[in-house]
């Protein structure tokens, strides 16, 4: 969907149109929903984390300026919900890539090998990115979910984490870095 096609939803949806807010949540649910479910680790906490999102959003879209773009609006609620969430049951946790389901994955990542060795390979590399990720901080893992999966622009991951695009700069240098220094300690790498 084109940016003005979006603005245009967005607008009537402003004015009451139920539909048009509709089509705005079917477009952003499966995004929305991987967000969190990444944050919060918890496919029920992320079904209802999701829900909960739109339900804020449509309460406060008919007072939404937009000076950023709709989704990066729509993932800083989900932003905020989640880690409200989280801070309340005070756990922070990493969904593994391979526990999610077939139709959850992003389709967008290829099989990483088709040989079973190179298969169980990549696993072993997963489970070890996904250690390294678990022992970020939550700001930090954020940025890398934010940048890496959701592909968000430094302008789109500040206006969504509400912080200075020099912040979303260097946390993500410092994210990087960590990541890499605690895969390389955990598979035995100089």
């Amino acid at each position: 969907m084109t940016d003005d096609a979006e603005a245009g939803l967005v607008a009537r949806a402003q004015a009451g149109d139920t539909r048009a807010f509709a089509a705005l949540v079917r477009q952003h649910q499966e995004r929305v929903f991987r967000f969190i479910l990444r944050l919060s680790g918890r496919r029920e906490d992320a079904m209802d984390l999701t829900q909960e999102t739109f339900m804020k959003a449509y309460q406060a879209l008919p007072a939404w300026q937009p000076q950023a773009q709709f989704r990066t609006w729509l993932l800083r609620i989900a932003h905020n919900t989640t880690l409200d969430l989280l801070r309340r049951q005070q756990r922070v946790t990493f969904v593994p890539y391979a526990e999610l389901a077939a139709d959850e994955q992003d389709p967008a990542l290829p099989d990483p090998a088709p040989q079973p060795d190179e298969l169980l390979a990549g696993r072993q590399g997963i489970a070890l990115l996904e250690r390294a990720l678990n022992e970020l901080p939550i700001e930090h893992r954020e940025i890398l979910l934010l940048r890496e999966l959701e592909d968000l622009s430094y302008t789109e991951i500040a206006s969504t984490l509400d912080i200075a695009e020099g912040t979303v700069k260097s946390r993500l240098a410092r994210a990087r870095s960590a990541v890499l220094a605690s895969y390389q300690r955990h598979a035995g790498e100089t």
